[in-house]
């Protein structure tokens, strides 16, 4: 499994209290199982995104799933996979 982060802004949706976008979590959470991922941590943020959110995929095709689901909720992001940093020092050093 690897690791994905996604920056996420509410585009167009309009969410007008707490327990509506607490909804939209639990489904997204639904969702991305039957992806074969697991969302993993959710935060509020401040600046220019409103939401990053973390998640395990089996690969990037499934990553991509978990994308368009999130997309279909009004969510725009931005995902990145994300290397531990003890990874990425055995990536350095073999060079």
């Amino acid at each position: 499994m690897a690791t994905y982060i996604s920056l996420v802004r509410l585009r167009d949706r309009n969410i007008n209290n707490v327990q509506e976008l607490a909804t939209v979590w639990g489904e997204l959470k639904v969702e991305t199982e039957e992806f074969d991922a697991t969302l993993e941590d959710t935060y509020a943020i401040l600046g220019d995104y409103d939401f990053v959110v973390v998640f395990d995929a089996a690969g990037r095709d499934e990553a991509f799933r978990v994308a368009l689901a999130m997309e279909r909720h009004g969510l725009d992001m931005q995902t990145m996979e994300a290397i531990p940093t003890e990874d990425f020092a055995d990536l350095v050093t073999d060079i």
